[in-house]
């Protein structure tokens, strides 16, 4: 198994949770929270990718972010979404992570031509290969190879995938 890739930002005395304004500002949170309540409900892809890249988010030609999906609030810039993908309805991007004695922070690479099922939580430092279906309500804790059939809580291998 793949090792995520993150930045480890250790804390002392509260949780980490209880520091996140020092590590990015309270006024950028609460304007891409704005925009990405605005993207969930937007019917138009356009104009939904338009406003990720206004965020920072890397979009790909024709990615397909589907209703109600979030992407992280904090980091919206460690996202990359490739051409052709589509992500599925309340879907979870996390740039980040708060635990309780250290925060993580990594990018999320999702390649091109990956399909992601409805209901999934995609955690940071994790790349989704090119090609790749990710099944609906799956924790994706991991990398996801090239061309290959993932689900599961925690995201498995479900054999191959039918064309």
């Amino acid at each position: 198994m793949a090792k995520r890739r993150y930045q480890r930002y250790p804390v002392s005395g509260k949780n980490s949770l209880r520091f996140w304004p020092d590590a990015v500002s309270p006024l950028r949170v609460i304007w891409n929270f704005f925009v990405l309540s605005l993207c969930r409900i937007a019917p138009s892809f356009v104009v939904k990718n338009l406003l990720y890249r206004i965020l920072g988010v890397k979009v790909g030609k024709d990615a397909s972010v589907g209703l109600m999906v979030m992407l992280d609030i904090f980091f919206p810039e460690e996202i990359e979404i490739g051409e052709n993908v589509i992500i599925g309805y309340n879907t979870v991007l996390l740039g980040h992570e708060f635990l309780r004695d250290e925060w993580r922070k990594g990018k999320i690479i999702i390649e091109k031509d990956v399909v992601i099922g409805a209901n999934c939580t995609v955690l940071p430092g994790v790349v989704i290969g090119e090609g790749a279906v990710v099944s609906a309500m799956s924790l994706v804790n991991r990398d996801i190879p090239a061309h290959s059939f993932y689900g599961g809580v925690p995201v498995r291998d479900l054999g191959t995938r039918e064309v």
